[in-house]
């Protein structure tokens, strides 16, 4: 784009994973609950109650203020926003977004090799709404209060993002923050994590901001990229025609592929924020119930911190070690089968060996097949034992690469070991050298054309040889004594 700066700034909104609810004792992470099951009179609004807030949720706030950087407010208040919804039973939500207890910090993204430091405004702790359902027939729509009175963290962004991309890999950055935090679930598609957008164009060069609009309804990366793209063209074709920006939340209709004029942007004032009179404000510092430096001790190796490891560590390139890191799932697996591997305890060469080994097929292989079929490392049934036997029997020559990949296929279906595999199917490899021998003398006899090609010097030939060996052995000869043998024979004539 020419003529405009883009100039986006997010709103993200992760729940919990706590066992509670933000402000009662009703269950918050047990799933497949019949509707409006897992509610109290206290998430319900009913009149006359009191809310309690949740522990847990306080001090994984600040254990995520401490992830990004960020400053600890010294006191936060929650307060009653105001406006009315049916999925909102009270006609208000519980708050803290004008008072918060985190203050800026920061997360540091990587698009092509180019750093870009993306400033925090603020983190506020929140309860969620209940979720509307709209059958497909029927003018009506349904209310499921099980959501209501989750704990909601909303991490609001400085309008530092400069294009789609941006947004969407620092989403992704914050979702293995997220994780590796072990605060929340943070998938977008099942609605744990939710991200909105505002998004503006000005003149290149113009330090004032354009007229925003807030983008919605995004939930998947590639749907954040998308919007925000339609939304760019959108305004761009706009202030094209000397027109104005209309400031207003739409909705992003992903089977349309554009946004949706939703509603007129509402400001502070038309929540009519107020304290909470029933919840005092919270002072870590004062407040022996919330212990800082114990939070602090429960910070783990973080994203960043784990791929800088994999490369100096394991000697893995930038982009094996993003792969593996990206998903604290996947780089434990990738741990924890490199440990079973033998000969790789107190040798850092074969070490870095065997890690380069393993996570080219974690990546290449096993990735593949995890998301072709939508799952994820969790539910592989491949043990990370029987992974670690699967690259020590490639390593030492006791079966081929090609063995090695029929042998995957069948663990990742059944689950099964590498030994009972290779015994029911007969696939170990064929080391007998004389066995061997009269395999080659007959691809020899049979191949005279490729022989005098070798002869003559043409190396490609030879490889064309060991191929009709393999072929002949449906892969299961020791390509090492092929190769050493094949030479000897093709040298002596």
């Amino acid at each position: 784009m020419d003529k405009y700066d883009i100039v986006i700034g997010l709103e993200i909104h992760a729940q919990l994973r706590t066992e509670s609810k933000m402000f009662c004792t009703c269950d918050n992470y047990s799933v497949g609950a019949g509707p409006n099951k897992n509610t109290c009179p206290i998430c319900l609004g009913m009149p006359g109650m009191l809310p309690v807030p949740n522990k847990k949720a306080i001090e994984w706030t600040y254990l995520l203020g401490m992830a990004l950087g960020a400053k600890v407010a010294e006191k936060f208040c929650f307060e009653r926003k105001n406006y009315f919804y049916p999925d909102l039973p009270k006609a208000y939500q519980i708050t803290s977004s004008t008072m918060p207890p985190i203050i800026g910090g920061s997360v540091e993204i990587d698009d092509n090799d180019v750093l870009k430091k993306i400033r925090i405004n603020h983190v506020h702790l929140e309860e969620d709404a209940g979720k509307l359902i709209h059958p497909k027939i029927g003018e009506y729509s349904l209310v499921d209060l099980n959501r209501a009175g989750t704990p909601l963290l909303e991490i609001v962004t400085e309008p530092d993002l400069r294009s789609p991309r941006e947004a969407r890999i620092f989403v992704q950055d914050l979702r293995s923050i997220l994780r590796y935090l072990g605060i929340s679930d943070a998938n977008m598609e099942q609605g744990n994590l939710r991200c909105d957008a505002n998004i503006s164009l000005k003149p290149q060069g113009q330090k004032e901001l354009g007229t925003k609009v807030e983008v919605k309804n995004m939930n998947s990366f590639k749907m954040i990229e998308r919007a925000l793209e339609h939304e760019v063209k959108r305004q761009e074709e706009i202030l094209s025609e000397n027109k104005k920006i209309v400031q207003e939340t739409r909705g992003w209709d992903d089977a349309k592929g554009k946004t949706l004029g939703q509603r007129s942007k509402e400001e502070a004032n038309d929540y009519r924020y107020f304290p909470e009179p029933d919840i005092p404000s919270i002072e870590p510092n004062k407040d022996n119930s919330i212990d800082l430096k114990e939070i602090k001790n429960w910070l783990p190796e973080l994203p960043k911190e784990k791929r800088i490891r994999f490369e100096t560590e394991y000697s893995l390139s930038k982009q094996d070690a993003d792969n593996l890191t990206s998903d604290l799932d996947l780089a434990r697996y990738f741990e924890q089968t490199l440990a079973e591997i033998p000969q790789v305890a107190g040798n850092d060469e074969i070490k870095k060996q065997k890690a380069k080994k393993l996570a080219n097929w974690l990546i290449t292989e096993l990735l593949a097949k995890l998301n072709g079929q939508g799952i994820s490392i969790l539910d592989c049934k491949i043990k990370h034992q029987n992974f670690a036997v699967l690259i020590e029997k490639i390593d030492s020559g006791k079966i081929s690469g090609k063995i090695a990949k029929e042998i995957f296929s069948e663990m990742f279906v059944s689950g099964r070991g590498v030994e009972e595999i290779i015994k029911e199917k007969g696939l170990s490899l064929i080391s007998d050298e004389k066995e061997i021998e009269t395999i080659i003398r007959a691809v020899i006899s049979e191949n005279t054309a490729s022989v005098q090609d070798y002869k003559s010097g043409k190396e490609k030939a030879f490889g064309y040889l060991v191929g009709q060996v393999m072929a002949k052995t449906k892969g299961q000869a020791n390509p090492q004594i092929v190769n050493k043998l094949l030479k000897e024979f093709l040298d002596k004539e």
